[in-house]
């Protein structure tokens, strides 16, 4: 019996529960809130002790059910205990956050040892069995993406395989899905030695350490495989590659989960998570399931007017996609599957009989040599990209091809020196990249990629306070590639930009329904504030904004918060946990969302103050001037 689960029995026994209709069975307050949860990853509330004076243990009766119900200082419940089928012994355990229930521990089998564990409201939807009753989970019953995610980092974080391995794909699993023997093999094989890939991958990080903290789930929309691919019996349901974000130390790390598979209610690992190191990160496409069918085997399906030689490249390229290393593979093999599908691509681009053929060959090179240059450091892969960039600034100087391959090698030159560089030397390379950005929008005025290294322009004066700048490079930008992503993005910061004294025109949905017009709150001081449950800086400012409404709120002060979050998801819980009463505006889409680009948001948070007049007093307000002059604000009224 582990000694979480010991104390509970003792416990027990030291309350002697009965009837709870027996007031002189009623425990004490102190002895209620010694309960702890047998999962230790649960935040949950509990008062000071002294504060314990203000708390009340109360009994509660429904039909069978009966138990104890523990109150907090406001009259919010902190604890249930239950006895759910009458024979006068507790047998669910249930914390409390805010009022709302969390988590609970069960005993379903009424021998006094809890064997399942559920998260529940805003403490998640994990549902966990300890069928040995020894305080460690066996099996999940309900797991989702996120949650998958966020225990995998904990069990890297406390070097705790055996947790790692309840959230991994299984061979009964493989099987009740019905994956084809193809897919199954690399399956089983991504997902065997959980133990030692986990050792080999903590001896080599250095951005995790028991310090480390899960902060948020990074992927895309999840994804069906239909079984008419041929993957599996049924349609599969598949996160393509999830990314964790985590934080050390007060610096912000990536852990790449990897392709995520839903088996019934639980979502599950295909691999070993990988800390990412360095500063750069680049999300690799695709897993075992989700590569792409780029030929058939047999041949004779292939698209008409393709070469027999080709199709056999092409079979050999998506052979070594479907078998390419896993993140923490070793620098050698790294190496090998770089160098083999270069060669492959080489050899496409050499029997290639149109320039639009060779162009997209040589483009998948380009990328691939890129993405090793920055994920793995190869300095061979560097050499590679100066290389082609060379090679077609001599042949084919007009190109497209040269401005595609300038702009990645830049990028990973920068990439690579910011990585290895610390100090003074970081802001000799970013000044360094700055120049390089200049010269590429110089020389390549209408390259794809131009208007995001304008961007990249724009974006850096505004950091270094060169406001002037900045207008200079958002103008250009908006001015000649209005219709692009990032040319809407400048236009909406040169209007964010002009802000101070004009009126502010900001509306759209309400998070719990309808439409919130900034406009309509006049003759209040308003704070506009931008943020994401990821932002880190934006939950270190919350206690404090939080703070000033509640002071300030019935005074004519009001806060009206626009989420930039990618799904609505996360956002009710992080509100609930918080305890935020303003209204939010939500559109999806993150910070690409209609709003978000309206303003060109490019940094969290971003808080604009409104004076009574509904004009913006300040665009890039800060805590610290809020707290100096809303009181002023709120005398002049």
């Amino acid at each position: 019996m582990s000694p979480r689960v010991f104390h509970i029995t003792c416990l027990l026994a030291a309350i002697g529960f009965v009837s709870p209709t027996m007031a002189a069975d009623t425990p004490s307050v102190e002895l209620a809130l010694r309960f702890r949860p047998v999962q230790k990853d649960v935040d949950f509330e509990t008062p000071k002790p002294n504060e314990f004076k203000l708390c009340k243990v109360t009994v509660e009766r429904k039909g069978k059910t009966s138990g104890w119900a523990v109150s907090g200082p406001a009259g919010q419940v902190l604890r249930r205990y239950i006895d759910t089928n009458g024979d006068n012994v507790v047998d669910q355990w249930r914390y409390f956050q805010h009022g709302l229930e969390v988590y609970r521990d069960i005993d379903s089998n009424f021998n006094n040892k809890v064997d399942q564990c559920r998260w529940v409201n805003t403490g998640g939807s994990r549902w966990g069995i300890d069928s040995n009753e020894d305080g460690r989970i066996d099996t999940w019953k309900r797991m989702s993406a996120e949650e998958a995610s966020r225990v995998a980092v904990g069990a890297l974080v406390s070097g705790d395989a055996a947790a790692l391995q309840q959230l991994m794909i299984t061979s009964d699993d493989i099987r009740n899905l019905g994956i084809t023997r193809q897919y199954a093999e690399k399956l089983q094989k991504a997902s065997s030695d959980v133990a030692g890939r986990m050792r080999a991958t903590l001896s080599k990080a250095r951005s995790i350490n028991s310090r480390s903290r899960w902060m948020r789930f990074d992927g895309a929309m999840p994804s069906i495989i239909p079984a008419d691919d041929g993957k599996a019996a049924a349609d599969l349901t598949v996160y393509e590659n999830v990314m964790a974000i985590v934080e050390t130390g007060g610096k912000t790390g990536f852990v790449q989960i990897g392709e995520l598979i839903k088996v019934g209610n639980v979502w599950k690992l295909t691999q070993v998570p990988q800390p990412m190191e360095g500063e750069t990160v680049q999300i690799t496409q695709g897993g075992i399931l989700m590569q792409p069918a780029l030929l058939l085997q047999d041949t004779s399906d292939a698209p008409s007017g393709m070469s027999p030689e080709a199709q056999k490249l092409l079979v050999r390229l998506q052979m070594l996609d479907q078998n390419s290393p896993t993140p923490g593979a070793s620098r050698s093999v790294l190496a090998k599957y770089n160098s083999d599908r270069n060669a492959v691509l080489r050899q496409l681009v050499a029997i290639s009989k149109t320039e639009k053929d060779r162009n997209q060959w040589t483009r998948q090179m380009i990328d691939g040599l890129a993405t090793s240059a920055q994920t793995a450091g190869f300095a061979d892969a560097l050499n590679q990209l100066r290389a082609i960039e060379s090679e077609f600034r001599q042949k084919s100087p007009s190109s497209t091809i040269v401005a595609y391959a300038t702009y990645r090698r830049l990028l990973a030159e920068y990439s690579l020196g910011i990585q290895k560089a610390s100090g003074t030397e970081q802001q000799k390379i970013q000044e360094k990249w700055y120049k390089d950005l200049e010269q590429f929008v110089q020389q390549f005025p209408s390259s794809e990629d131009t208007p995001e290294a304008m961007m990249q322009l724009g974006i850096g004066q505004e950091f270094q306070g060169k406001i002037g700048d900045a207008r200079k490079w958002y103008s250009q930008l908006a001015a000649r590639h209005s219709k692009s992503t990032a040319g809407m993005r400048a236009t909406g910061a040169l209007r964010r930009l002009a802000l101070n004294g004009q009126p502010i025109q900001l509306n759209g949905p309400s998070l719990t329904g309808g439409t919130i017009n900034v406009g309509r709150y006049r003759g209040r001081v308003v704070l506009v504030y931008f943020w994401a449950t990821w932002c880190k800086p934006c939950t270190e400012d919350l206690p404090q904004i939080r703070a000033l409404y509640e002071q300030y709120h019935n005074q004519g002060f009001e806060v009206v918060g626009v989420n930039v979050d990618s799904t609505v998801e996360p956002i009710r819980p992080f509100l609930a946990q918080y305890r935020i009463g303003w209204p939010q505006i939500y559109q999806p889409g993150g910070l690409t969302s209609p709003l978000a680009h309206q303003f060109g948001i490019i940094s969290l948070p971003t808080m604009f103050l409104v004076g009574q007049d509904g004009k913006v007093l300040n665009r890039s307000v800060s805590v610290a001037d809020l707290k100096k002059q809303i009181p002023d604000l709120l005398k002049k009224k």
